[in-house]
């Protein structure tokens, strides 16, 4: 395989794990309790949360955590 190959198959598996998890992180979002019509406006509070909170330094499970409870206190209407 040659390598400009080998970096398009990479990208292109890039591109799919970063759609999952997007997917996963609504579905984390809708059991915190945000309403299916709601989801792709809670992703995108919590994507600017989590950059103004942690920037590069985030990254564990807690992280989240820490960010869809702030959601949860400041930004209510995203909520059931």
């Amino acid at each position: 395989m040659l390598l400009d190959e080998r970096i398009e198959k990479i990208q292109t598996e890039m591109e799919e794990l970063s759609i999952q998890l997007a997917d996963m992180l609504g579905v984390a979002l809708f059991y915190a309790g945000v309403p299916n019509e709601k989801i792709h406006k809670a992703v995108e509070a919590y994507l600017d949360t989590y950059d103004k909170m942690f920037g590069e330094e985030g990254g564990s499970y807690e992280d989240v955590i820490v960010v869809i409870e702030y959601l949860k206190r400041n930004r209510p209407s995203l909520f059931k």
